[in-house]
């Protein structure tokens, strides 16, 4: 979480900000929309690696004795997320306490990338030849986005697997506001659009909060770094921010863990939440 005196000197602070929050790019083509960010998509696959790696060996060497600490620690997670599917998702269906957990263990993990120390992983890459490393995933707009058209396309899914297409296209015309006979007709409009709107809503509001707390905690860190960035000035201010630095940067760490764990879990909860509301016949 230490700021380096090096990237002060060769471009002072706003540098060091922009270089913190710039992403290891791709241009695949002309234009903005095609640009891929390859940080983000290299971390997210190791983590997705270090998700499968732990799991899957745990699942298989899964018994009815004693487990071990680690094989207690999964199983622990692993039912501790699948009761909390059977209390919100009141349908039936193999694949939700799966897509929960995973969704989970994954958003945690790219979430608590933002606990490595600020400098560590981009002062690695700049050894290795990479001009910029931005190692949190959820601090991506792209990623939040992706997974939260991931759940909207599940929810349209579930809702015509539930329902089937005819009552699923009845809905959208005829909920929220309830009427009967020439007044259903009238007020089909309004549904259709309040339904559009809820539809809008749902995926916009996933992506956007886990977003923009990654994205905070991220930026935090960053600023905290700053604070010995001009350590080369002299004056002594070395020495009075630098203990200020660390105190500041092992508190905002604390909080930071706990918004990771929470956002996970907002996420998870509210993809439970969605799905068993598209499947549910109002």
């Amino acid at each position: 979480m230490s700021g380096s005196a090096e990237q002060a000197a060769g471009g002072g602070m706003t540098e060091y900000i922009h270089h913190h929050l710039h992403n290891l790019q791709w241009h695949v083509g002309a234009g903005p929309f095609w640009v891929i960010n390859i940080d983000t998509v290299g971390v997210t696959l190791v983590l997705v690696a270090i998700f499968l790696g732990v799991f899957i060996p745990a699942a298989r060497r899964a018994h009815a004795g004693v487990p071990g600490r680690f094989q207690a620690f999964v199983e622990m997670v692993v039912i501790g997320v699948d009761e909390l599917v059977r209390e919100t998702f009141h349908g039936s269906s193999k694949l939700i306490a799966p897509l929960a957990l995973t969704i989970f263990v994954l958003v945690f993990l790219m979430n608590f990338m933002d606990i490595i120390p600020v400098d560590l992983l981009p002062l690695l890459g700049r050894e290795a030849g990479l001009p910029y490393l931005r190692v949190v995933p959820t601090a991506d707009l792209n990623t939040t986005v992706g997974m939260a058209l991931t759940v909207f396309v599940l929810i349209q899914y579930f809702g015509l697997k539930h329902k089937g297409p005819r009552l699923f296209f009845k809905e959208m015309f005829t909920a929220p506001l309830h009427a009967h006979g020439f007044a259903a007709v009238l007020l089909a409009p309004i549904n259709f659009l309040l339904r559009l709107i809820e539809e809008v809503v749902r995926p916009g509001s996933l992506s956007l909060r886990l977003f923009g707390n990654m994205y905070a905690g991220e930026l935090i860190f960053i600023l905290i770094a700053t604070m010995t960035l001009g350590a080369g000035l002299g004056h002594g201010m070395t020495y009075v921010m630098g203990p200020v630095q660390f105190f500041s940067g092992f508190v905002w760490t604390l909080f930071d863990l706990l918004v990771a764990l929470l956002q996970a879990f907002i996420f998870m909860m509210l993809t439970v939440v969605y799905l068993s509301m598209a499947a549910e016949q109002h």
